[in-house]
């Protein structure tokens, strides 16, 4: 019992942890901007953990049963996909600024703007549950013996996970629901500084695991 109630408080409490990573951070802020609720921004940061944790508990389970090894290569070239990830979230934000901007002719049909709203956001979790930094939380497997503890491990660090990003997106989008209430500059401007700052941390992760890290010298 004190096992199973020290995992649970460990995997919930280092799951709202590993929201605040500034990688997390960052590319749900370049969609939290669009949004005009705190509803809104709430559900991103949800279905954000939702497709996080998804994934984490797939090769969780994986390693858990299977024994599976992911090597250090495998394990860049992930956080290279989140690299690349905040690039691409980094230009559409600065096109969607663009796009919004007095003058300019913007579209977009009901049905495919809600459906952008919810895959978007568990998209961008898919993959930052498959990066290296997920690794957080597959490490510590390791000294967990019991698969149906370190199932449950992974399970609540899902949950504090979700928990955190809900409050984190909630919480960016608070100022915008506010003070930014029917101000198209106030709106396009947040958008258009999370989109560069997306795509600035971008380029540096790029650079900080293909080069500094090594990952481009594998491919030679």
């Amino acid at each position: 019992m004190t096992s199973l109630l020290s995992v649970i408080l460990f995997g919930f409490v280092l799951g709202m942890r590993h929201a605040t990573d500034p990688d997390h951070v960052i590319a749900v802020a370049t969609i939290g901007s669009q949004q005009r609720s705190i509803a809104g921004g709430a559900l991103i940061g949800i279905l954000w953990g939702v497709g996080h944790t998804l994934t984490l508990v797939t090769v969780g389970i994986a390693i858990i049963a299977f024994n599976v090894v992911i090597s250090p290569q495998i394990g860049l070239s992930m956080e290279l996909a989140v690299a690349l990830m905040l690039i691409l979230l980094g230009v559409l934000s600065l096109r969607g600024a663009r796009a919004h901007r007095p003058g300019s002719l913007h579209h977009e049909a009901g049905r495919a703007a809600t459906t952008s709203r919810v895959l978007r956001p568990l998209a961008i979790g898919i993959v930052h549950g498959l990066a290296g930094s997920a690794s957080i939380a597959l490490l510590v497997l390791a000294p967990i013996r019991d698969p149906l503890l370190a199932a449950t491990y992974l399970l609540v660090f899902g949950v504090g996970t979700i928990t955190g990003m809900m409050l984190i997106t909630g919480l960016m989008v608070w100022p915008l629901a506010h003070v930014g209430r029917g101000s198209a500059t106030v709106r396009r401007r947040v958008t258009t500084a999370t989109g560069v700052l997306s795509l600035m941390l971008g380029v540096l992760l790029v650079y900080q695991i293909g080069i500094v890290e090594g990952l481009f010298a594998y491919a030679r």
